[in-house]
């Protein structure tokens, strides 16, 4: 398991504006989701598939929220005061690194990635603003009864007391696809009829037909469910998963702007459908919809730019760091309440 951090709350460009372009001047509509564009065609595979190979780390997107706040309402970008403000708070925070290095010790700076600042208030483009719905009353029972080292008060004395991140089983889907401060990379691997999608995270690999083949049967369920992919427009991967076995979170605390605690429950009835669409040699505009209707009210989409790095490092994911942290976790859990009940006793 690894040592967890508790870590601080990117950068996102759209369409063709820079970044640096965006951090000097705001777009003047913030409100409107700017269109995907839909005429790059990219270079093909031998075997005539769009190729999307490579590396595309979501490192750069940390400190773009997955919700934005209330106040912003339906902004899709920041104003140029909340850029500036957003600015000095990441580049405090990346600044870490170099104090933890002039006092030599180790802590979050040499943990966190904090990626680059952008305008973008959230990850999630629908609902309009930009928070997830609400949950259902179903939702929110098996919310309730979920468990993780994430959720405070609370005791430990199986390893059902834990959740699958904490037991590097998975993050889940759509939790994986999304940034977290560290471990960020996404390789695209393609052979005839097949996509594969290289986590960094927990060493998982998604595997996606495209050749249309027939999908298992409902009852067989997976930690990060059943896809299905097909071409569409000659630039864009849609793929369709379904098949979900409860158990992990949906969302997972480490993406900056997510709920608390690790408690977004997935059920049997959920079904994500992503479009990643190439729109130029090194881009790709990612967007996913999640639906689950036992959870929530309604679907939500996220929507994000990646940019390819083929120099980006993947390295093991050795989560379990001596297989002791789901022990140590119980003893203590044990130990504390057993010198509680001395306490309560004398």
């Amino acid at each position: 398991m690894r040592i967890k951090a508790k870590l601080l709350a990117g950068a996102l460009v759209l369409g063709a504006v820079g970044a640096a372009g965006q951090a000097q001047q705001g777009p003047a509509d913030l409100v409107t989701v700017p269109p995907v564009p839909d005429d790059y065609e990219p270079a093909t595979t031998p075997w005539g598939d769009p190729d999307l190979r490579g590396r595309w780390p979501i490192d750069h997107l940390n400190g773009t929220p997955l919700q934005r706040t209330p106040e912003q309402g339906n902004r899709m970008f920041l104003s140029d005061e909340e850029m500036e403000e957003r600015r000095r708070r990441i580049e405090a925070a990346a600044a870490r690194y170099e104090n933890e290095d002039a006092s030599d010790r180790l802590g979050q700076g040499h943990w966190v990635e904090m990626g680059e600042p952008s305008r973008r208030t959230s990850l999630i483009i629908d609902p309009p603003n930009g928070r997830l719905p609400e949950k259902t009353a179903e939702g929110k029972r098996r919310s309730d009864l979920m468990r993780s080292s994430w959720r405070e008060g609370q005791t430990f004395d199986w390893v059902t007391d834990f959740d699958s991140w904490d037991r590097c089983i998975t993050r889940g889907l759509p939790a994986s696809m999304l940034p977290m401060q560290y471990n960020n990379g996404i390789r695209i691997w393609q052979a005839p009829g097949l996509v594969a999608l290289q986590l960094e995270m927990i060493h998982e690999t998604r595997i996606v037909p495209v050749d249309g083949r027939a999908p298992v049967p409902a009852a067989i369920h997976n930690w990060m469910g059943e896809s299905r992919g097909h071409w569409e427009d000659k630039n864009t991967l849609v793929v369709e998963t379904t098949n979900f076995r409860p158990g992990p979170s949906g969302t997972n605390i480490v993406t900056t702007g997510s709920p608390p605690w690790n408690d977004t429950p997935i059920s049997e009835e959920a079904r994500l459908v992503e479009r990643f669409t190439m729109t130029g040699p090194d881009t790709i505009v990612y967007e996913a919809t999640y639906h689950d209707p036992v959870v929530f009210t309604a679907p939500w989409t996220t929507r994000s730019d990646w940019q390819r790095r083929d120099d980006y490092g993947f390295f093991e994911y050795a989560c379990h760091e001596g297989n002791v942290q789901l022990r140590n976790y119980i003893t203590a859990s044990r130990a504390d309440r057993a010198q509680q009940t001395q306490g309560d006793s004398e």
